[in-house]
């Protein structure tokens, strides 16, 4: 899969592939290969890479609130973003699937009370979530809505 980004775990491209494959069976996905606990829901967001230009495919644990999608730019607790949400700062028209529906959305990263209420309802999802912020250190972890066009 040439769009994907080199050095890419090799779970995630897998997962990528699964979702290209057998978007039904991705959708949920197993989270115990990556230290969860049972399936969670997963979208596959393609941003513009902000180097590249390319498109690249991840897929990322959700919860669909009206009609936007929320992600968190966890990262695992690192104490750097993840490439994948600067590139949808620096672009943020992406791609996003979810199952087999297909969509074109615009991402926004939100702070605040918005934030803090979304974080929570992301953290009902994924409770891991909390242990990664501890972990990131001094960098908020950034929450982003994805809105579809």
């Amino acid at each position: 899969m040439s769009d994907l980004p080199a050095g890419l775990p090799k779970w995630i491209a897998d997962h990528v592939r699964l979702y290209r494959e057998d978007p039904d069976k991705a959708h949920m996905w197993d989270a115990t290969m990556a230290g969860g606990e049972g399936l969670l829901p997963t979208l596959l967001l393609t941003s513009t890479g902000r180097k590249s230009g390319e498109p690249r495919p991840l897929p990322l644990i959700y919860k669909k609130i009206g009609d936007n999608y929320v992600i968190i730019a966890s990262k695992g607790g690192a104490p750097t973003h993840p490439a994948w949400y600067l590139n949808l700062v620096a672009e943020p028209n992406c791609h996003v699937q979810v199952g087999r529906d297909e969509m074109d959305a615009t991402a926004r990263t939100v702070s605040g009370a918005e934030r803090e209420d979304l974080w929570s309802q992301l953290g009902e999802v994924y409770p891991p979530y909390h242990d990664y912020q501890k972990s990131a250190g001094d960098r908020e972890i950034p929450v982003v809505v994805l809105e579809p066009k």
